[in-house]
């Protein structure tokens, strides 16, 4: 059972989403709160296994609090939903910890998806944002030494698109075990925990070929 905060201002939209969740019989709303310094009071009140995530708050801002609740509650996983396209707000949130971005205009069932995915440690990006990280990229002149394989380099390649293990598995033609296996030498060889951490330095340092 997945344990979810619902961290927005706005009464609608939580209602809203309380009542595309509730019909998932996986997944449980353990509370609510609509400010940076609430949702650290409800994350220590409810203990969530997961933080669905606003980045306009009053007072503290969401990925001032993401980067707090990480501080503390590593293991927590931190969804964004925002209506925020611009890409200084998702390397901000994903330098914080969050462990996906999401855009308030995806559907109920993308949001529960992607609650699925990261609660299984996959990382989700919503696909114009995707887009974003790819400029970023291509803005960023500087490059770092490769240490990567050729093969490592596809399938970070493949989780900078925010595939899962399973969908790499199937676009390389290799099984589920050997990319995890890449991906576990990915995060040793780029010093990183992970898979958002590990797009991060991919897209900063040009480690995959972007076309």
């Amino acid at each position: 059972m997945i344990q979810i905060l619902l961290v927005d201002d706005h009464a609608v939209l939580r209602d809203g989403l309380r009542s595309i969740l509730d019909l998932e019989s996986d997944i449980r709303v353990v509370g609510e709160a609509v400010s940076g310094e609430e949702v650290l009071k409800k994350v220590e009140e409810y203990r969530p296994d997961f933080i669905l995530m606003d980045i306009n708050l009053p007072g503290k801002n969401g990925i001032e609090v993401t980067s707090l609740v990480k501080s503390q509650y590593p293991n927590c996983r931190v969804l964004v939903l925002t209506l925020f396209e611009h890409d200084k707000y998702l390397m901000e949130a994903l330098r914080a910890g969050a462990d996906g971005y999401l855009l308030k205009d995806s559907s109920s069932e993308q949001v529960v998806e992607a609650i699925r995915k990261v609660s299984q440690g996959d990382s989700v990006i919503h696909p114009r944002m995707t887009q974003k990280l790819i400029t970023y990229h291509q803005k960023n002149s500087e490059r770092n030494e490769n240490v990567l394989s050729e093969r490592e380099k596809e399938v970070l390649f493949e989780l900078v698109k925010g595939l899962s293990n399973k969908e790499i598995a199937e676009v390389l033609f290799i099984s589920d075990k050997t990319v995890k296996i890449h991906i576990n030498k990915i995060f040793k060889k780029l010093n990183v925990k992970s898979r958002t951490q590990a797009v991060i330095y991919a897209v900063q340092n040009q480690l995959v070929p972007f076309s």
